[in-house]
């Protein structure tokens, strides 16, 4: 398999439908919700996953597609090679702000994560991973992740899981947060896991995202010498929603064993 051929159909695929993105800012979108009345999705939202629906399959017919507004193949394994596909990761940052969301692509093979692409739209910013080659901020290697302490860490978390809430037992967050440096909240997952990999951030915890939310930070992480897991500390599975620690080296582990043990997550 030539992984550097799709990587870069993947590459021009995703800078165009940036630049999509970027013309639809002066238009009118068409808001509607899905889950709850905070879970939004727009017109440019179906229309980008769409464009790479037809872009893949043209090119590669027998690859297979999951993606966040469900026009592409319904899975029930993930043999053979996936593209996990979130054409708007952020879309409420994306309504509000113009800003702090982006085009998130993990390409897997039989489960496994090969390819990575994090398009930060408005800053020009593809943050872009093939496993065993390293990763890189446009054209520029991101250096490898160095341990860290809790008492050194921002930890990148919403402010949802320190107060009472119907999903998990908010007390065990708390010493967490007391201990680190600061927190900070992006609000979208595929910025916030970038920043893991870059250091912006040391840590990023979510009770509950979606295998596109993950999937292509999960190969940038990874690659760079960070650990990717669930809250239990357990594999990701990428085929259902779970909760998600992503760190750096050792740091990982300390909050999984001095904090978060017990939990219900």
């Amino acid at each position: 398999m030539n992984w550097e051929i799709i990587d870069t159909h993947a590459k021009q695929w995703v800078k165009e439908a940036g630049e999509k993105i970027r013309l639809s800012f002066k238009s009118t979108l068409n808001i509607e919700t899905k889950s709850n009345p905070n879970d939004l999705v727009t017109n440019i939202d179906k229309e980008i996953e769409q464009f790479f629906i037809q872009k893949i399959k043209e090119v590669y017919p027998e690859h297979r597609i999951m993606g966040e507004e469900g026009f592409g193949d319904k899975l029930h394994n993930l043999d053979g090679i996936v593209w996990l596909i979130d054409p708007i990761d952020g879309t409420m940052n994306f309504i509000h702000q113009q800003r702090n969301f982006a085009i998130s692509i993990g390409i897997y093979e039989n489960g496994v994560g090969k390819i990575g692409l994090i398009y930060d739209v408005v800053h020009d910013e593809l943050y872009h991973a093939i496993r065993g080659k390293g990763a890189y901020i446009n054209e520029k290697p991101i250096p490898k992740l160095k341990e860290t302490t809790i008492k050194e860490s921002i930890l990148a978390l919403n402010a949802t899981w320190v107060v009472e809430n119907k999903r998990i037992d908010h007390n065990l967050m708390i010493p967490l947060v007391k201990d680190a440096r600061g927190t900070r909240s992006y609000g979208t997952a595929a910025i916030e896991l970038v920043f893991v990999a870059t250091g912006r951030v040391d840590a990023y915890f979510s009770m509950r995202l979606a295998p596109w939310d993950v999937a292509a930070g999960a190969v940038i992480i990874e690659e760079l010498g960070g650990v990717v897991t669930n809250l239990r500390g357990e594999k990701l599975n990428f085929l259902s929603t779970d909760s998600l620690l992503a760190g750096k080296p050792g740091l990982h582990q300390a909050i999984l064993n001095d904090y978060l043990k017990g939990g219900q997550w």
